[in-house]
């Protein structure tokens, strides 16, 4: 009886130590490749959201920033460029669970189509694999844009299928003609 009682002991510490050595396996998540995808628009008809007419910008400058939840301190922050099809990739080796983690459109190269939006700049992105998203290799950011100094003669048609009874002010003025 005893000796039953020391094999089922044994087994119990090394099942008990294989959960353990499993469970701490996922510290190599925290070394993790997590590639930031999204792009960048230029929005002619200044209504802060892509639509038919808007253009992607090639070499717009974008940075991801992450910081901590509790302080707002700066913790990591990388930058990049796009391409010519207007999109970017951030490539980020690091795992930040606790932290919040944004993108941000800093620069267009276009001067017809750099001036910012009001409310809308940030795209936030979960960058971490301890957080049930199946996708362990990438995270989409919602587009982020510049909009046009002037409402374009092209966006009549767009605001009037986005607003059929009730067009905004600006609108009606720019379209009055």
């Amino acid at each position: 009886m005893a000796k039953n009682l020391e094999i089922v002991a044994v087994f119990l510490t090394l099942s008990c130590l294989l959960s353990l050595a499993y469970a701490d396996g996922d510290n190599e998540g925290d070394k993790t490749s997590i590639t930031v995808e999204g792009y960048v628009y230029c929005d002619p008809c200044r209504v802060q959201f892509p639509t038919r007419v808007s253009k992607r910008i090639s070499d717009a400058l974008v940075r991801l920033e992450c910081r901590s939840r509790e302080n707002e301190t700066v913790i990591y922050t990388e930058d990049a460029t796009t391409d010519d099809k207007g999109s970017y990739k951030l490539s980020v080796n690091e795992d930040f669970q606790e932290q919040i983690c944004e993108v941000t459109a800093i620069k267009s190269n276009t001067d017809d189509c750099n001036e910012k939006f009001d409310a809308i700049e940030r795209a936030r992105v979960l960058i971490t694999k301890k957080n049930g998203i199946q996708s362990d290799e990438a995270r989409y950011a919602n587009p982020l844009g510049f909009m046009k100094k002037e409402i374009s003669d092209e966006c009549k048609e767009v605001i009037e299928e986005l607003f059929p009874e009730d067009m905004p002010d600006e609108f009606k003025k720019k379209f009055e003609n």
